[in-house]
């Protein structure tokens, strides 16, 4: 739809009432559940485990995304161990003090019992954010953006940092946050430092809009300032849907 009105980036009484404090995620990449039990996973976290996340004043936002096998074959980089995930996780903190919290209130959690299905873990990744933009025709400012109803997110992973603000100008790409990994807290173990996670955050069909993604990470690419690790579309959760978006067999 056509939304009216100037854009908040260039409202500056707009821009004045406050930004982000979102500023540190922590992501989590997990494969396919091995007997198929992906929607029961999905349904458990959505139901339980994710909204008792939201007890830490440190949490922000957070953002469940399925790779489905026609998300699968869009991939424009599928590096491993990248090519094993097919969920991710994502929590969107103030600071690194929120991991901690988050941490403690997962053993508690599970000590009483409210763990009892898992994925795979491929890794977790902790990362700074480096930069947002959005679309002039979202209308919304980038401080926003995560909070924006989207479709699915084009996740991408690199070796290397160098902005993506130019990802904005395809269509279907509503804004786009980029973070510069860092070395994960204790109990985590994953040293993200040198990589770069961008999300593109989409209101249009993720692997429609993946075609013409992956033609422009290609390009972004072919100087070898940056390497592609993965570069991949991913479907939103659909609440108490949970079966709409899953990653079938292997």
């Amino acid at each position: 739809m056509h939304l009216e009105g100037t854009p908040s980036e260039q409202l500056p009484d707009v821009l004045a009432t406050g930004e982000t404090s979102a500023r540190y995620a922590f992501i989590s990449l997990s494969g396919r559940h091995p007997e198929g039990r992906d929607a029961e996973y999905i349904e458990w976290h959505s139901l339980d485990h994710r909204p008792e996340q939201y007890r830490l004043p440190e949490l922000r936002n957070s953002l469940r995304v399925v790779s489905t096998p026609e998300c699968r074959k869009a991939r424009a980089a599928n590096a491993a161990p990248y090519d094993q995930v097919d969920h991710v996780m994502t929590y969107q903190f103030t600071d690194a003090g929120g991991i901690p919290g988050f941490s403690a209130l997962g053993g508690a959690l599970n000590v009483g019992g409210r763990m009892a299905i898992r994925l795979p873990s491929i890794g977790y990744m902790t990362a700074d954010l480096a930069g947002k933009v959005a679309a002039p025709r979202a209308v919304a400012g980038a401080d926003v953006i995560p909070w924006r109803p989207a479709l699915g997110v084009y996740i991408v992973i690199e070796e290397g940092q160098a902005s993506p603000a130019d990802l904005i100008d395809i269509p279907g790409v509503a804004g786009v946050w980029w973070h510069h990994g860092s070395k994960a807290p204790a109990p985590y173990d994953y040293d993200a430092r040198g990589r770069q996670i961008t999300y593109c955050y989409l209101d249009e069909d993720p692997v429609a809009v993946a075609a013409q993604l992956g033609e422009a990470m290609k390009k972004r690419w072919a100087s070898g300032a940056v390497k592609g690790l993965l570069a991949a579309p991913f479907y939103a959760i659909v609440p108490f849907d949970w079966a709409r978006h899953l990653p079938g067999a292997a």
